[in-house]
This record gives C-alpha cells, sequence and structure tokens, in this order.
C-alpha cells in the first residue's frame, strides 16, 4: 500500500502561545509544520527547505508577512500562501491578495476552518499537478513526454532521468522564456546550495547533449538568473 503523502506546512507567527496551538492541531491532523517567528526566519527556512503551503502572519519582527510573500512569490510563484492577520482593514486585505495570496484569514479564526481551507488547496494543488503530469511537448525536432521520461528524435529514443526529466519539464513549461535558476533547485533539488547548484550545471549540459541533433535548440544560459529553452 502506497503510504500516504505528509504536507509540508510553513508557518510564521510572532505570537507564541497561537503559533504553538497551531503547530500542534496541524500535526494532529498529520501535516508537518515548520514554526518560525519573524519574517527573515521564515524567508530562510524556505530558502533551505520545500513546502506545500505557507501560513504567514502579517505583522512579525525582523520582516512583516507582505515582505515574506514577495520574496517566497519570486522564489516559487505557485506554493500556496494564506495571510493569517489581525490587521482587517480593506486596504491591508486587497493588498494581501495583490501579492499573491490564495486567502486572507482573519483574526481570531477557527482553526477547523483554516484546516478545511489548507485541505481543500492541496486538494486542487494536486489535482492540477495530475493533469500537468500528462502534458507533452513538441520542441522542434523532439517529443518529450515527461510521464514516461522519453525524449524522442526520428527514430532515436532517450529515456531520462528523473533529474533530468524534472529539469527538462521545467524548461520546457518555460520555453522561450526564463527559468530562474533559484525555482529550479528549490523544486528539484530542494534548495539552492552552492553544490547544487553546481549539480544542475551537470544535468543542463546533458540536456544540452541530448537536444543536439536540432540546431535550433539551445539551452541558453541567463548569467545570475537562470536559463531559457530556446525552441521553435
Amino acid at each position: 500500500m502506497e503510504d500516504k503523502k505528509q504536507y509540508q506546512i510553513l508557518l510564521c507567527e510572532d505570537d507564541t502561545n497561537l503559533g504553538m496551538v497551531l503547530k500542534n492541531y496541524l500535526e494532529l491532523n498529520e501535516y508537518e509544520v515548520t514554526l518560525e517567528r519573524d519574517g527573515r526566519l521564515g524567508l530562510a527556512a524556505f530558502q533551505r527547505e520545500k513546502f506545500d503551503i505557507c501560513l504567514l502572519d502579517v505583522m512579525m519582527p525582523n520582516m512583516d508577512g507582505f515582505t515574506l510573500a514577495e520574496e517566497i512569490r519570486d522564489i516559487d510563484p505557485d506554493v500556496p500562501l494564506f495571510f493569517l492577520s489581525a490587521k482587517t482593514m480593506k486596504d491591508d486585505i486587497i493588498q494581501g491578495y495583490k501579492l499573491g495570496a490564495d486567502d486572507y484569514i482573519t483574526k481570531p479564526f477557527d482553526s477547523e476552518v483554516l484546516l478545511m481551507k489548507i485541505k481543500a488547496i492541496l486538494k486542487r494543488n494536486e489535482e492540477e499537478n495530475k493533469i500537468n503530469d500528462n502534458i507533452e511537448f513538441d520542441l522542434g525536432g523532439y517529443h518529450f513526454n515527461p510521464k514516461l521520461r522519453e525524449l524522442k528524435i526520428g527514430a532515436t529514443m532517450q529515456t531520462l532521468s528523473p533529474k533530468e526529466n524534472e529539469l527538462l519539464k521545467m524548461l520546457a513549461e518555460h520555453k522561450n522564456d526564463l527559468l530562474p535558476r533559484e525555482r529550479a533547485l528549490k523544486k528539484i533539488w530542494g534548495s539552492d546550495t552552492y553544490f547544487n547548484g553546481r549539480s544542475m550545471d551537470v544535468y543542463i549540459a546533458k540536456l544540452r547533449k541530448y537536444l543536439k541533433e536540432d540546431t535550433n535548440i539551445e539551452i541558453v544560459n541567463i548569467h545570475g538568473n537562470g536559463f531559457r529553452l530556446v525552441a521553435p
């Protein structure tokens, strides 16, 4: 029987009591929770680990929740993000949504309602990911099937390793656009350390070799930012 996935939650809350109550409640419901008590520590945790959803207080020391959300969105524009805030003014709520929040929950709130909202958005993301798993790509003369990990050109087929497959899929999803280096490292390797960066460079070199049969295809290094897959 396949093990049920344990979702990872980043909870940033400077109220010690509320933070611990929420952490314990979510862990009782089989989530793994990392609790940080200021925005700067929250950002460090997000850069270090991979999370399925972020729950952010707005008023925190060192870095407020709005600024933290901007930093998180620069790294990963897709991770679900909720604000948990005592700031109930319309302008604050609008700002939260403009920063890319999936929900803005005002304090005090019911923990069970929060849990239902978390379950709903994670289920939605899981269903979207299943749909995305079935997408195939035509890249110049190549046909790429991520589900089967197959890259074909004519009668030649290359079976990709899991990391090669994930990296090419991300490049294909951003075809002719920038794939931020930090985003790829975070999603595939789990963190953007120096050694993981060097590892990704090796995989980029492998993909360039696999794609060399079509001279119209190129993986361009955008120095300091990431990579662009140039393809018809």
